[in-house]
């Protein structure tokens, strides 16, 4: 165990992959990078969006990420560092976020408290929920 923090080393590398596969996630959003989105996103993966609610698959997600109709101009954190949780191979992220971009060429800029589900498989931690709440 590290007196720092209480995790033994595979707890620690964990909490390492997961921080990053998030990491990866916004990074890829903002570069449009669909094939690094692909990897990333569990086949089963959904979005709630944080303006409509609508719940987005990952077939839609990839595509309007890679040919920029949607656009994600930044994506940065709003506050404190994200919490992360785990539940045996599932880990749960939960952070704010501010952004800008563009939906169809319509701008947007949202603060969001969010949500993002991994769950650990062969191939490392993939994401297969990411839910945003509007802050005001």
């Amino acid at each position: 165990m590290s007196a720092m923090n209480g995790m033994n080393q595979a707890d620690a590398e964990a909490n390492a992959s997961v921080r990053a596969a998030d990491g990866r996630f916004f990074e890829a959003l903002v570069r449009a990078d669909g094939e690094a989105l692909g990897r990333l996103l569990h086949e089963r993966f959904i979005l709630v969006d944080v303006m409509s609610g609508s719940v987005i698959p990952k077939a839609d997600v990839v595509p309007l990420v890679a040919s920029r109709r949607l656009v994600f101009e930044a994506i940065g954190p709003d506050g404190e560092e994200p919490d992360l949780r785990f539940f045996g191979p599932t880990a749960v992220v939960t952070g704010r976020t501010r952004m800008t971009g563009s939906f169809d060429g319509t701008a947007f800029t949202a603060r969001s408290r969010y949500a993002h589900v991994f769950v650990a498989d062969s191939g490392g931690w993939t994401l297969v929920n990411a839910q945003g709440t509007p802050l005001t």
